[in-house]
């Protein structure tokens, strides 16, 4: 496999998409996001088409009904469903540069099912669980009508989606401890670019 598609994963507030964003600017023409698709609101802060293509739930079946949906995945939230999802929308090229999506356990799962599972590679960002709790509700502050539940509710869940034997299934090589950031980013980039330059090798 000629590129490589990098699943950045982690428990909610990791630094995934930090960590992401540094790698994008480091490998800048080698290295491209892959945005994922929501029917959540928009949240304070965010841009469409930048953190998610933010749809609507009729142009989510839609999509569907055109077999452009890769993988998606359902959460019931406090205020009703949140669809989240990956389309094949030309955003994964083969012929083009490597890719890196930030992701979750189902989605790996979900992906590893198509065409593309060959150029997978899972990346695992961790962090203390305490600094994570501070980083998300650091953050919900900062919405217009700040979530609180919410954030409960997805702390709680990483505790399963990301439990020991979950991580163990996906065979993750690449781990590793969000502890200081710029430490973390230069790591985490000397592993992609290995990654890399064997997929083209390969080539």
């Amino acid at each position: 496999m000629a590129y490589k598609l990098f699943l950045l994963m982690g428990k909610s507030a990791t630094g995934k998409d930090s960590i992401c964003e540094a790698l994008l600017r480091r490998f800048a023409g080698r290295l491209r996001k892959i945005v994922p698709y929501t029917t959540r609101p928009i949240r304070e802060g965010e841009t469409d088409g930048v953190e998610y293509h933010f749809v609507t739930e009729e142009q989510m079946r839609q999509m569907e009904r055109e077999g452009r949906i890769l993988e998606r995945r359902t959460y019931q939230v406090v205020v009703g469903e949140w669809h989240y999802f990956t389309a094949d929308d030309g955003q994964i090229d083969a012929s083009g540069a490597h890719t890196i999506m930030i992701a979750t356990p189902e989605v790996y799962f979900g992906l590893m099912k198509t065409k593309y599972a060959d150029a997978i590679v899972p990346v695992y960002i961790e962090s203390e669980d305490e600094e994570r709790l501070m980083r998300s509700i650091w953050r919900e502050r900062k919405q217009e009508q700040p979530n609180f539940a919410e954030v409960c509710r997805r702390y709680l869940a990483d505790e399963k989606d990301f439990a020991p034997e979950v991580i163990e299934k996906m065979k993750v090589r690449l781990k590793f401890l969000n502890w200081k950031f710029e430490s973390c980013v230069r790591i985490v980039g000397e592993a992609v670019e290995r990654e890399m330059f064997l997929a083209e090798q390969e080539a």
